[in-house]
């Protein structure tokens, strides 16, 4: 949990916040640049009405007096001068910047922490709990969605913005003799990151299941977060190549050819591990020198491994009327085998971006906020 405190100090002119037992001097440009008066900050976009880039670079602090413990009145040496709520600086301490901090799982965890019914979501309360749900652990499972086409859009909506892509706006998941992509077989998929090969890559999929008639055909999840600590923990220069050699990936069909290089290991610019890119029936072993190879390719082999550990996979049978949301990157999924003799199993699929759901869990968790507020 975050904690963040600030001294305001008339005597040397100066502010500090103490975050996490950590002391951050607050410089005169930084503190400058976020004046909170409406002739310099839009109230409504919160935008700025001036251009900070052009800030004297030697801009200096003159005069602080304090407010209360969380505001004071900053005089600058260009001549400006305002008032500052200290705590709206909060925010820029925030490695999750107002998401929930995710929580690794292995296939242990209490599966009923990823349900939520279909009508929750039409409320703005029960959707924010949906998202937080799905932001902390990466995957959402919605019970009793309508066994009608279409329905995986409907649901999409509720989240974010459906991503049109060269497989439509939506993908039908069946068996096809000779179809261009292995998981319109009826072979087992082990797990894996969707589309790889794309920039950027989707953020989110989900699947819908229409139809089930078949005894095998086993969903899996597995969360890349677990095992990539466990990775880390047995192999940690291998686990350093993954993070830093790009790696070829490649879709090919009569319409389109797409390819794109990327690690496997996959990072957001706070240095944090958000997830993998890893699909071995689309990946190219990179070129290195014949020890890094081999390195590389022991800890690519032991990822594989530890994707598909019972300690660590999730296996289920999908139910019609069930939509798995997972986090593509994060949480990858994959499917057993299955005879399809037996019947049809006949899922739906569509994309929509990771800041689609992220941005409406801050957006509903703001208002949520502001009206307890107004209600004290």
């Amino acid at each position: 949990m975050q904690s963040v405190e600030y001294n305001i100090n008339e005597e040397l002119v100066c502010v500090t916040a103490l975050v996490n037992g950590k002391n951050y001097p607050l410089p005169a440009l930084w503190l400058r640049e976020r004046c909170q008066d409406a002739l310099n900050l839009d109230e409504v976009t919160k935008q700025r009405l001036f251009d900070p880039h052009q800030l004297d670079v030697e801009l200096s602090l003159l005069k602080v007096e304090k407010k209360s413990a969380t505001s004071a009145v900053l005089t600058f040496s260009d001549g400006y001068s305002g008032e500052y709520d200290l705590n709206e600086f909060n925010a820029d301490f925030d490695i999750w910047d107002g998401a929930p901090a995710d929580i690794a799982w292995k296939s242990d965890v209490d599966k009923s922490l990823f349900h939520i019914d279909l009508e929750a979501l039409s409320t703005e309360e029960g959707l924010m709990k949906g998202i937080e749900t799905f932001l902390t652990y990466g995957v959402l499972i919605v019970n009793n969605v309508p066994t009608k086409s279409d329905s995986v859009l409907n649901v999409a909506e509720l989240f974010g913005h459906v991503r049109d892509t060269n497989f439509g706006k939506y993908f039908e998941v069946f068996t096809r003799p000779n179809s261009t992509d292995l998981a319109y077989r009826s072979v087992p998929l082990g797990p894996h990151t969707d589309n790889p090969y794309r920039n950027p890559m989707p953020g989110i999929q989900l699947l819908h299941c229409l139809e089930n008639q078949t005894t095998d055909g086993l969903s899996t999840l597995v969360d890349s977060l677990s095992v990539l600590e466990q990775l880390n923990k047995e192999d940690p220069l291998g686990y350093k190549l993954l993070s830093e050699v790009p790696v070829r990936y490649r879709y090919l069909d009569k319409d389109v050819e797409l390819i794109e290089r990327r690690t496997m290991i996959e990072s957001d610019s706070n240095g944090r591990v958000t997830g993998i890119a890893y699909s071995p029936r689309l990946d190219y072993l990179p070129l290195l020198e014949p020890a890094d190879m081999i390195i590389f390719h022991r800890a690519r082999k032991r990822l594989g491994q530890l994707l598909c550990a019972p300690e660590y996979e999730w296996r289920f049978r999908l139910e019609p009327g069930q939509l798995q949301m997972f986090h593509n990157t994060r949480v990858l999924h994959g499917r057993t085998g299955f005879d399809p003799n037996e019947g049809q199993r006949h899922l739906q699929g569509a994309y929509i971006d990771f800041d689609a759901p992220n941005g409406r869990y801050k957006a509903l968790k703001r208002k949520y906020r502001m009206l307890e507020k107004e209600a004290n």
